[in-house]
């Protein structure tokens, strides 16, 4: 087999965007990967020619490798495209790609293209930690505070540690934090590692625990465990993570307070987007094993961006947090209402027959077409359009039971708007 019928080869089977173009940009082998991605940037301007392709969205990639003299290397190494076509991800942002080129002789290039949407996400959660926990931490005097690597070792102490524990930094600074700490929470059957919490940390951008510790000498006092994320800028593979220890005499004293902040909405008080994928996630996972009902409804306010700039920042606020009110209100027993982002909201049902979901959705429009908020300027009203879909409709996908929501609740906006699209017959 020659060299080219090799690179064909690898081209077509690499589970990323692959293409071999010359210095021009003109493109002489692409795989199905990076036609998937090049195709919605290019348009009309076609796939001829990737400089061009990628002209509207990442014009600087022209220019790196004009500007790139050396024979042969790396021109630039996982460079972020944000594509906007309208379409945002399920976080509300643009996709993003990493395109990498690479120069392989005088007039040949190579480029990759890879879908990082989930990752920029990931980042995103993790700095939204990062700024949860700067802010607990201003509202937190003498705690003991520890830093940690991804792989559970310990990096640094302050000084309220040492007053807690009795362990001197030297002592815990470089060593397993697991060589110091239970791996058992309040509650659990079973031993949970610090590992395992690192993961879930990197996972949700934090995870919070209680249970029995014990000082250096050996007296035990109950701990409540803050492990946080942390969003370190340019080394992307190697977080690092940050331990707030708090010494309560009960156990479960003022842990709400911390699962408050972490699991609900700043503005509106709500289920935020983040437990909100938790709760979905565990109860998939019922509905996969018991297969009673799980139905999803998705709620988007009518008109809200022209609400806000007719009437100010500040009245969209009040509307949102009046909308969360009559969600909570509405919602059933072992239900959640969350806010996904911006106007847009879902209410998670398990247990509940169809027509009975059908019947809370409609509760929750009529409801909301009802609300009358005063503003400097007189009382506004709003709507919304609701979307309905079953697990039952789908493979037992979580995504797929959000695409079908979301789905049902364009259609109620294409139909005129302050209406529920409702289960399929």
């Amino acid at each position: 087999m020659s060299e080219e019928d090799d690179l064909i080869s690898f081209m077509y089977a690499c589970p990323f965007g692959l293409i071999e173009l010359d210095a021009s940009g003109v493109i002489g082998m692409i795989n199905p990967h990076a036609m998937k991605h090049l195709l919605p940037l290019a348009g009309a301007q076609g796939v001829e020619n990737f400089f061009t392709a990628t002209e509207k969205y990442a014009p600087e990639l022209r220019n790196f490798a004009d500007g790139f003299a050396e024979p042969d290397g790396t021109i630039c190494d996982g460079h972020r495209i944000v594509v906007d076509l309208g379409e945002k991800t399920r976080e509300g942002r643009p996709q993003v790609l990493a395109c990498s080129l690479v120069k392989r002789g005088p007039n040949q290039l190579i480029a990759t293209l890879n879908d990082i949407s989930a990752q920029v996400a990931q980042e995103h959660r993790m700095r939204q930690a990062d700024t949860w926990f700067s802010a607990l931490m201003d509202e937190i005097n003498d705690h003991a505070l520890l830093t940690i690597d991804g792989n559970g070792m310990m990096l640094s102490a302050n000084s309220s540690f040492v007053r807690q524990t009795g362990y001197a930094a030297e002592e815990v600074i470089g060593q397993p934090a697991d060589t110091i700490f239970s791996q058992a929470d309040s509650g659990e059957q079973a031993p949970f590692s610090i590992a395992d919490q690192l993961s879930l940390a990197t996972r949700d951008g934090w995870y919070l625990s209680e249970g029995w510790e014990s000082r250096a000498n050996g007296e035990r006092y109950w701990c409540q465990r803050l492990l946080v994320g942390r969003a370190e800028q340019g080394d992307e593979d190697n977080h690092t993570f940050s331990m707030v220890l708090r010494d309560v005499p009960e156990p479960g004293e003022k842990i709400n307070d911390l699962i408050e902040l972490l699991t609900r909405d700043y503005l509106t008080g709500a289920t935020n987007r983040m437990q909100f994928q938790k709760i979905l996630k565990r109860e998939r996972t019922r509905y996969l094993t018991r297969r009673q009902p799980l139905s999803l409804i998705i709620l988007d306010l009518d008109n809200f961006k022209m609400l806000n700039d007719m009437h100010g920042h500040p009245a969209g606020d009040a509307v949102l947090k009046q909308v969360a009110r009559i969600g909570a209100d509405c919602t059933p027993e072992n239900a959640v209402f969350a806010r996904l982002g911006g106007e847009e909201f879902a209410l998670l049902v398990p247990d509940c027959p169809a027509s009975a979901v059908i019947d809370l959705a409609e509760t929750l429009r009529r409801e909301i077409a009802g609300l009358q908020i005063a503003v400097p300027s007189g009382l506004i009203n709003v709507t919304a359009s609701l979307g309905c879909a079953e697990m039952s409709e789908t493979d037992g996908s979580t995504d797929n039971l959000i695409a079908i929501a979301d789905r049902r609740l364009y259609e109620a906006k294409h139909a005129g708007r302050n209406r529920v699209a409702p289960l399929a017959a």
